[in-house]
């Protein structure tokens, strides 16, 4: 009975130091593939404002943060929300977007080379303004955004995105991005 009780103690041990070395493995092996993985980025997008009715359109700036997590190496939900800062010029209006907000599905193609291409697809508010001098218009909506980017890995924990979004398409406007950023995982 000694003999057994030791032989478990010893089996126990075993098992227990080896859950213990391999938990540190578990989670890189989880990190790598992003799986559970949190993210937060910050991303610096220039946009294109058309106007369809007026045949016009301004090219605005806008800087943007987004917090994700990856709920398999397949498909991430994040949140994003920005503000402008660089306004444009149309006829007599001073147009610049106030600020955006939404809530995105990412869809990856992951691989195993640094380079991974996504799909996005989501919600977006938007806040936009034209000051006319004399008056002020402002205008707010929301509408379906998608899109399409690709994130390049530069170091474990380090990766750079290319992405172009349509984040809002309604009322004869359309709102274009190309957006470059950086996004650290945690």
């Amino acid at each position: 009975m000694k003999r057994t009780t030791s032989l478990a103690m010893t089996i126990a041990g075993i098992a227990s130091g080896a859950l213990l070395a391999s938990s540190p493995a578990m989670a890189q092996d989880m990190y790598k593939s992003s799986v559970g993985g949190l993210y937060a980025g910050l991303n610096y997008t220039f946009m294109n404002a058309d106007y369809n009715d007026s045949n016009a359109d301004a090219d605005l700036g806008t800087l943007s943060g987004k917090v994700g997590v990856m709920a398999t190496p397949f498909l991430g939900i994040e949140a994003r929300a920005g503000f402008g800062v660089d306004d444009d010029r149309v006829g007599i209006a001073d147009v610049s977007i106030d600020n955006f907000y939404g809530g995105y599905a990412t869809v990856n193609l992951a691989n195993e080379s640094p380079v991974t291409p996504y799909a996005v697809l989501g919600f977006t508010r938007v806040e936009s303004e034209a000051d006319l001098g004399s008056s002020t218009i402002r205008d707010d909506g929301s509408d379906v955004s998608y899109g399409l980017g690709v994130n390049m890995q530069f170091a474990p924990n380090l990766s750079g995105n290319l992405e172009y979004m349509r984040y809002y398409d309604k009322d004869n406007v359309t709102l274009d991005g190309l957006g470059l950023g950086v996004q650290v995982n945690f």
